[in-house]
């Protein structure tokens, strides 16, 4: 099942993707696509639903990020051996956890905006576990059990903020429109693996990465259990689990995005994004 938002930023409604390629109205049926919604409980009334009987909603809407009340976006460093290669770095002995503003999220199409005084926003196309059910001090045994879906996201980062500057990462990869998710949220039966998912960004039509989570250090199951040990994962919550290699910060020469660019991405299974590059104003 593949899970949306629709509507204008701030008063997105909830829906689905019917099998037909229409979009399917839930706001009748559920407040939003958070909190109990995502337990597993309420996804399986949402699934029980007939799509046939869902109203149908016209025209082509802009996608919202496709869960709502998201607590923590939590992201993982340097998770892929070959994009820790490409950036000189060495696999971490634990995940490197840092933290996006989830005032970065952003709907799956809106623009990246270079923010003021930028001089290298890089591109990240990265899977996103979402969180369905309270998690705390889970095992990996237990840990599929608390995800609602899957989604992508596009990383996006300052890499002068982010490592030129002093303090931490935080900075670098919080600015506005820096987060987008979507299209959609899809459902665990949908993805029998997620270590087994290709993955690819373009910008201005030019393939930059070329990848798959089967080069992941730290696997989906492995990073909830291990997350769970030092925060309660709340429903909502999103997990971006690193990107690949093809960042702009390993090219030689780097390579920067700039205002009037197109960056395009996909992961196996979960759709595709599209946004335009603009300067913040």
């Amino acid at each position: 099942m593949k899970l949306l938002r629709h509507g204008a930023r701030g008063a997105e409604k909830p829906g689905l993707l019917h099998s037909d390629g229409t979009i399917r109205d839930l706001s009748g049926l559920v407040p939003d696509l958070a909190g109990e919604t995502l337990h597993p409980e309420g996804i399986a009334k949402i699934a029980a639903l007939d799509p046939d009987g869902l109203p149908v909603v016209e025209g082509n809407p802009r996608l919202g990020p496709p869960i709502a009340g998201t607590g923590k976006f939590i992201c993982i460093g340097l998770n892929y051996s070959d994009h820790a290669a490409e950036t000189g770095a060495t696999v971490p002995p634990e995940p490197i956890i840092f933290m996006k503003a989830s005032s970065a999220i952003c709907g799956p199409n809106d623009p990246i905006v270079i923010p003021r005084g930028s001089e290298k926003t890089d591109w990240e196309v990265e899977l996103a576990v979402v969180i369905g059910k309270p998690a705390k001090y889970v095992s990996e045994d237990e840990a599929m059990d608390h995800v609602a879906g899957y989604a992508i996201t596009n990383d996006v980062s300052e890499r002068a903020f982010q490592a030129e500057r002093a303090g931490q990462w935080t900075k670098g990869k919080s600015c506005d429109n820096f987060g987008q998710i979507g299209p959609w949220l899809v459902t665990p039966d949908e993805v029998p693996d997620p270590q087994a998912l290709k993955m690819w960004l373009t910008v201005d039509g030019e393939t930059m990465q070329d990848g798959s989570t089967e080069t992941m250090v730290y696997g989906v199951r492995f990073l909830v259990s291990y997350l769970s040990q030092f925060m309660t994962l709340h429903p909502g919550d999103v997990i971006s689990t690193g990107t690949p290699p093809g960042v702009g910060l390993g090219m030689s020469p780097q390579r920067f995005l700039k205002p009037g660019e197109v960056v395009e991405l996909g992961i196996e299974g979960l759709g595709r994004q599209r946004q335009d590059v603009v300067a913040d104003a």
